[in-house]
């Protein structure tokens, strides 16, 4: 599998890094590497497993496993939870080495993205040198590991950086007879969009393997998965992916959820567990840059039926005090009629600009708005340098029902 030939007409880049949470734990603490480690939640706590190391992946343990069915598996895995602001921090450091080969970068998640360096081959070699130096770089400088798939487009990239992990580089043929034939033995579950019933219907249909569905009459693939998927998934056999990158894929929401070990029904207890939630979105809304138009709660009661409410911020906002205030407003309409397991809050309507609009008589001048935002970025710089216990706000208690 190479690049042989004349110069290829694009060229794609699919990074991964292994284990992500967890080889960034085993880098900043010695004694946890060679052992299996789940960042997660604890495994006598309800919960899910963030990453696991590929020491504990032997044991069968992989990422939304309950972690209590992860801690039955490998009694012996450490288990820590996720530190959200130093992972963000050298996903931060990771991107910067992307954007060095090319500008040209679609990040998928904090640790993946999606490279076209056509125009960079000039500068730094073929893809899969291109390749060779990120990994170098990513190695060299934050001393971690990641996957990289070489190859004519999208879909056949992320396929590259699935095929030898950890720490593997593979280029996928460029021929497109090669293309086809390297695809023919893979099982239909490698396609994109083949989740579990689907594959099902394909199971039905007797299509196991990509190369059963490049030989497979158009009308029978119809038949399972409809006119337009069919279409799709066929062009994906055959290796056709016309996507390009896309350059401003980011979050559409940004949201935190607490799910307790035992049901809670305190108000006290959960407006105090809202108010972390609350302060940790804002932080993250911060650092996003860009502004909030709406809030909404999410509740999980005992017995695990979920309802949201939402509703729109007076105008645009990134400053955690309205964050806060919604966010009470919210929960205080909510009756505690049963327990409650889960609690979340995110924001919603993500913008760039201040939308202009009408003030409200009561609305806070620009220069107050201001130095609010100011005082939340120190209290981030504060907690960046000395740790998130170094300064906390005062919680704001929700005003007194006048008596009757």
């Amino acid at each position: 599998m190479s690049e042989s030939g004349p110069s290829p007409a694009r060229v794609f880049l699919h990074v991964d890094m292994d284990a992500f949470y967890a080889s960034i734990e085993q880098r900043d603490h010695p004694e946890y590497r060679g052992k299996p480690v789940v960042v997660g939640a604890p495994p006598h706590q309800r919960g899910v497993v963030a990453t696991a190391s590929y020491e504990a992946r032997v044991f069968g343990i992989h990422s939304a496993m309950p972690s209590r069915e992860a801690g039955q598996r490998c009694p012996h895995a450490v288990f820590l939870p996720p530190d959200m602001p130093r992972y963000e921090m050298v996903s931060a450091q990771i991107f910067a080495i992307f954007d060095r080969y090319t500008p040209f970068v679609e990040g998928l998640s904090i640790d993946e993205a999606f490279l076209d360096v056509t125009g960079s081959r000039r500068l730094y070699g073929a893809g899969e040198e291109i390749g060779r130096r990120i990994k170098a770089d990513i190695r060299s400088e934050l001393a971690l590991t990641c996957s990289v798939g070489v190859a004519p487009n999208k879909f056949l990239a992320k396929l590259g950086s699935e095929y030898e992990k950890p720490d593997g580089l593979t280029v996928l043929p460029f021929d497109p007879q090669a293309i086809v034939a390297f695809l023919r033995p893979l099982p239909v579950t490698r396609l994109w969009g083949i989740g579990k019933v689907t594959r099902q219907a394909f199971d039905r249909a007797a299509l196991h393997t990509i190369g059963d569905v490049q030989d497979a009459p158009l009308p029978l693939l119809q038949s399972v998965v409809g006119p337009h998927s069919a279409a799709h998934l066929r062009a994906l056999a055959f290796g056709e992916d016309p996507r390009e990158i896309e350059l401003d894929i980011r979050e559409k929401t940004i949201s935190r959820e607490h799910t307790y070990l035992h049901d809670e029904r305190s108000r006290a207890v959960l407006d105090r567990t809202l108010f972390e939630l609350v302060e940790d979105v804002a932080r993250r809304l911060r650092a996003d840059g860009r502004l909030a138009t709406g809030g909404r709660l999410k509740i999980r009661w005992k017995d695990f039926e979920t309802f949201t409410r939402q509703r729109p911020f007076p105008r645009p906002t990134r400053i955690e005090e309205d964050l806060q205030t919604l966010a009470q407003a919210l929960f205080r309409d909510v009756a505690l009629e049963q327990p409650i397991r889960l609690i979340g809050f995110g924001v919603t309507g993500l913008t760039e600009h201040d939308r202009a609009r009408q003030l409200d008589l009561f609305d806070l001048p620009v220069e107050t708005r201001s130095k609010k935002e100011k005082l939340d970025q120190t209290v981030d710089q504060i907690r960046k340098k000395h740790g998130p216990a170094a300064i906390r706000r005062a919680r704001l208690l929700p005003p007194k029902k006048k008596k009757t």
